[in-house]
Protein backbone atom coordinates (compact mmCIF):
# COMPACT_ATOMS: atom_id res chain seq x y z
CA UNK A 1 0.00 0.00 0.00
CA UNK A 2 1.05 3.59 -1.20
CA UNK A 3 0.38 6.67 0.68
CA UNK A 4 1.17 9.05 -1.67
CA UNK A 5 3.46 11.90 -0.98
CA UNK A 6 2.18 15.23 -2.89
CA UNK A 7 3.21 17.74 -0.12
CA UNK A 8 0.43 17.61 2.29
CA UNK A 9 0.58 17.04 6.47
CA UNK A 10 -0.16 13.80 8.44
CA UNK A 11 1.47 11.12 6.70
CA UNK A 12 2.88 9.87 9.62
CA UNK A 13 -0.39 9.21 11.43
CA UNK A 14 -2.28 8.13 8.52
CA UNK A 15 0.92 5.38 7.58
CA UNK A 16 0.63 4.03 10.93
CA UNK A 17 -2.73 3.66 11.10
CA UNK A 18 -2.73 1.89 8.31
CA UNK A 19 0.21 -0.01 9.86
CA UNK A 20 -2.23 -0.93 12.78
CA UNK A 21 -5.06 -2.17 10.16
CA UNK A 22 -2.17 -4.85 9.15
CA UNK A 23 -1.15 -3.62 5.75
CA UNK A 24 2.80 -3.35 4.86
CA UNK A 25 2.88 1.05 3.99
CA UNK A 26 5.48 3.08 2.23
CA UNK A 27 5.50 6.62 1.39
CA UNK A 28 5.96 8.16 -2.18
CA UNK A 29 5.22 10.19 -4.74
CA UNK A 30 7.25 8.65 -7.31
CA UNK A 31 5.18 7.77 -10.27
CA UNK A 32 6.98 4.52 -10.83
CA UNK A 33 6.18 3.09 -7.55
CA UNK A 34 3.00 4.67 -7.89
CA UNK A 35 2.77 2.28 -11.06
CA UNK A 36 3.68 -0.56 -8.98
CA UNK A 37 1.45 -0.05 -5.67
CA UNK A 38 -1.22 -2.59 -5.31
CA UNK A 39 -2.99 0.07 -3.27
CA UNK A 40 -3.06 3.72 -2.77
CA UNK A 41 -3.91 6.07 -0.43
CA UNK A 42 -4.75 9.90 -1.06
CA UNK A 43 -4.04 11.56 2.85
CA UNK A 44 -5.92 14.78 3.95
CA UNK A 45 -4.85 18.30 5.05
CA UNK A 46 -3.90 20.82 2.79
CA UNK A 47 -5.68 22.75 -0.42
CA UNK A 48 -7.16 21.15 -3.16
CA UNK A 49 -5.09 23.59 -5.58
CA UNK A 50 -1.33 22.98 -3.95
CA UNK A 51 -2.40 19.08 -4.09
CA UNK A 52 -3.50 19.14 -7.63
CA UNK A 53 -0.56 21.22 -9.18
CA UNK A 54 1.63 18.51 -7.32
CA UNK A 55 0.17 16.05 -8.57
CA UNK A 56 -0.05 17.41 -12.33
CA UNK A 57 2.92 15.15 -13.81
CA UNK A 58 1.56 11.92 -12.43
CA UNK A 59 -2.36 12.53 -13.31
CA UNK A 60 -2.87 10.11 -16.10
CA UNK A 61 -0.34 7.69 -14.10
CA UNK A 62 -3.03 8.09 -11.08
CA UNK A 63 -5.59 8.24 -13.54
CA UNK A 64 -4.82 4.71 -15.53
CA UNK A 65 -4.21 2.83 -12.54
CA UNK A 66 -7.81 3.66 -10.82
CA UNK A 67 -9.19 2.96 -14.35
CA UNK A 68 -7.41 -0.40 -14.12
CA UNK A 69 -8.71 -1.35 -10.88
CA UNK A 70 -6.50 -0.04 -8.52
CA UNK A 71 -7.90 -0.10 -4.90
CA UNK A 72 -7.89 3.58 -3.40
CA UNK A 73 -9.03 5.40 -0.19
CA UNK A 74 -9.32 8.99 -0.18
CA UNK A 75 -8.88 11.08 3.05
CA UNK A 76 -10.65 14.55 3.72
CA UNK A 77 -8.59 16.60 1.19
CA UNK A 78 -7.87 13.21 -0.45
CA UNK A 79 -11.42 12.44 -1.13
CA UNK A 80 -11.93 15.69 -2.35
CA UNK A 81 -8.87 15.18 -5.07
CA UNK A 82 -10.73 12.22 -6.63
CA UNK A 83 -13.51 14.29 -7.92
CA UNK A 84 -12.83 16.50 -10.95
CA UNK A 85 -12.85 20.45 -9.83
CA UNK A 86 -12.92 21.99 -7.03
CA UNK A 87 -14.33 25.47 -5.93
CA UNK A 88 -11.41 26.24 -3.78
CA UNK A 89 -8.64 26.79 -6.36
CA UNK A 90 -8.13 25.98 -10.08
CA UNK A 91 -6.60 22.45 -11.17
CA UNK A 92 -8.12 19.23 -12.24
CA UNK A 93 -9.13 16.69 -9.39
CA UNK A 94 -8.27 12.74 -10.45
CA UNK A 95 -12.05 12.22 -11.53
CA UNK A 96 -12.48 8.97 -9.93
CA UNK A 97 -15.46 10.34 -9.24
CA UNK A 98 -18.13 12.59 -10.83
CA UNK A 99 -18.93 15.68 -9.65
CA UNK A 100 -17.20 18.69 -8.03
CA UNK A 101 -16.19 20.16 -4.51
CA UNK A 102 -17.75 23.10 -3.58
CA UNK A 103 -17.51 25.14 -0.32
CA UNK A 104 -19.31 24.18 2.84
CA UNK A 105 -22.65 26.33 3.43
CA UNK A 106 -22.68 26.64 7.17
CA UNK A 107 -22.18 29.61 10.35
CA UNK A 108 -19.00 28.56 11.18
CA UNK A 109 -16.03 27.39 8.80
CA UNK A 110 -13.91 25.30 9.19
CA UNK A 111 -16.38 22.32 10.40
CA UNK A 112 -13.64 21.29 12.89
CA UNK A 113 -13.83 18.62 15.62
CA UNK A 114 -16.58 15.18 16.05
CA UNK A 115 -19.34 14.83 14.33
CA UNK A 116 -21.77 12.26 13.61
CA UNK A 117 -21.64 10.03 10.06
CA UNK A 118 -25.00 8.38 9.03
CA UNK A 119 -23.45 5.79 7.24
CA UNK A 120 -25.72 3.23 4.70
CA UNK A 121 -25.10 -0.90 5.20
CA UNK A 122 -21.97 -0.88 2.93
CA UNK A 123 -18.86 -2.93 3.66
CA UNK A 124 -16.82 -0.41 4.33
CA UNK A 125 -18.77 1.04 7.24
CA UNK A 126 -19.32 -2.89 8.60
CA UNK A 127 -19.03 -3.11 11.85
CA UNK A 128 -19.16 0.39 12.74
CA UNK A 129 -22.09 1.21 15.37
CA UNK A 130 -24.73 3.23 14.09
CA UNK A 131 -24.28 7.11 13.64
CA UNK A 132 -20.75 7.47 15.08
CA UNK A 133 -18.54 9.97 15.87
CA UNK A 134 -15.85 11.08 13.60
CA UNK A 135 -13.38 13.85 13.27
CA UNK A 136 -13.48 16.65 10.49
CA UNK A 137 -11.37 19.15 9.76
CA UNK A 138 -12.76 20.34 6.49
CA UNK A 139 -14.09 23.91 4.24
CA UNK A 140 -15.35 22.06 1.38
CA UNK A 141 -17.76 19.58 0.79
CA UNK A 142 -17.65 16.50 -2.12
CA UNK A 143 -21.46 16.63 -4.27
CA UNK A 144 -21.19 13.96 -6.64
CA UNK A 145 -23.39 14.00 -9.52
CA UNK A 146 -23.23 10.10 -9.39
CA UNK A 147 -24.72 7.61 -7.06
CA UNK A 148 -21.78 6.77 -4.89
CA UNK A 149 -22.44 8.46 -1.46
CA UNK A 150 -22.29 5.67 1.38
CA UNK A 151 -22.65 8.47 4.36
CA UNK A 152 -23.56 12.00 5.20
CA UNK A 153 -23.15 14.30 7.87
CA UNK A 154 -24.79 17.47 9.05
CA UNK A 155 -23.03 20.69 9.28
CA UNK A 156 -25.15 23.63 8.18
CA UNK A 157 -26.14 22.02 5.50
CA UNK A 158 -26.16 17.94 4.79
CA UNK A 159 -23.40 16.85 3.10
CA UNK A 160 -22.02 13.00 1.35
CA UNK A 161 -19.31 12.42 3.80
CA UNK A 162 -18.08 9.19 2.41
CA UNK A 163 -18.34 7.54 -1.12
CA UNK A 164 -17.24 4.06 -2.76
CA UNK A 165 -17.62 2.21 -6.00
CA UNK A 166 -15.86 -1.01 -5.74
CA UNK A 167 -12.68 -0.95 -4.45
CA UNK A 168 -12.51 3.25 -4.60
CA UNK A 169 -13.39 4.66 -1.49
CA UNK A 170 -13.53 8.35 -0.63
CA UNK A 171 -14.25 9.76 3.45
CA UNK A 172 -14.53 13.35 4.62
CA UNK A 173 -13.46 12.77 7.97
CA UNK A 174 -10.29 11.86 9.60
CA UNK A 175 -10.62 7.86 10.21
CA UNK A 176 -7.18 7.80 12.02
CA UNK A 177 -7.79 10.85 14.37
CA UNK A 178 -11.58 9.13 15.06
CA UNK A 179 -10.75 6.18 17.45
CA UNK A 180 -12.27 2.61 17.23
CA UNK A 181 -14.77 3.62 14.83
CA UNK A 182 -12.19 5.51 12.78
CA UNK A 183 -9.78 2.21 12.47
CA UNK A 184 -12.27 -0.29 11.66
CA UNK A 185 -12.97 1.99 8.80
CA UNK A 186 -9.29 1.74 7.79
CA UNK A 187 -9.58 -2.07 8.15
CA UNK A 188 -12.82 -2.50 6.45
CA UNK A 189 -11.03 -0.58 3.55
CA UNK A 190 -8.06 -2.58 3.70
CA UNK A 191 -10.04 -6.25 3.74
CA UNK A 192 -12.05 -4.42 0.58
CA UNK A 193 -8.47 -3.63 -0.89
CA UNK A 194 -7.02 -7.67 -0.19
CA UNK A 195 -10.51 -8.95 -1.82
CA UNK A 196 -9.91 -6.55 -5.16
CA UNK A 197 -6.48 -7.60 -5.84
Amino acid sequence: MTVIDYGVGNLHSISKAFERAGAEVEVSGDPARLLASECMVFPGVGAFGAAARTLLPIMPFLRSRIVGGVPVLGVCLGMQLLFERSAESPGDGVGAFAGAVDRLKAPRVPHMGWNEVDAMDDQLFEGVPPRSMFYFANSYVCNPSESVGIAETIYGERFVSAVRRGAVCGVQFHPEKSGEPGLKVIRNFVRIAERST
